[in-house]
């Protein structure tokens, strides 16, 4: 199926429109639409919907630490990096797996609840996993952007303007 970007697009920056928003959007009918979201979801193009939290603005209720962690792998034979990207994408503290190009194999984000955790998670799991040759983790301390979101609000001039 040669899936419809104008609707993927739309759902991308909005994903509470409703059928008959994006009908009106894209001078399709609301079955016709309905029909191209179910196909694209079947077929594993649309994979989730959900909200963009900014957790900074949660006033300490969610003081997740947040990882990069750069991973350099010794690929298995007739898996190459599959198997390995595998055994590591299913810790739950795993948030997300690229497979890159440069100077190592795998950039994997994780979340914990403290500094230590993280660590250990670090060292007892991914350092030690079959086929990893080295670690390098990096800790976020801002986010700015993510995902095409903006986090960080335009300061306003706070002085007084000048009266002529």
């Amino acid at each position: 199926m040669k899936y419809d970007e104008e609707i993927l697009n739309l759902l991308e920056q909005n994903a509470r429109l409703s059928v008959e928003d994006i009908a009106a959007m894209t001078k399709k009918s609301p079955d016709e639409v309905k029909g191209i979201i179910k196909q694209m979801e079947d077929e594993g193009i649309i994979l989730k919907y959900g909200a963009v939290i900014n957790k900074e603005k949660l006033n300490g209720t969610d003081d997740k630490v947040r990882v990069q962690i750069q991973i350099q792998v010794s690929p298995e034979r007739e898996h190459g990096f599959d198997k390995i990207a595998d055994r590591i994408y299913r810790y739950p503290q795993v948030k997300s797996v690229y497979l890159m190009s440069g100077g190592y194999d795998f950039m994997v984000v994780i979340e914990g609840d403290s500094l230590k955790e993280v660590g250990l998670f670090v060292s007892e799991k991914l350092a030690t996993l079959e086929g990893v040759r080295s670690t390098k983790t990096c800790f976020v301390l801002k986010t700015y952007k993510e995902n095409d979101v903006i986090y960080v609000e335009d300061e306003k001039d706070r002085r007084e303007g000048a009266m002529a």
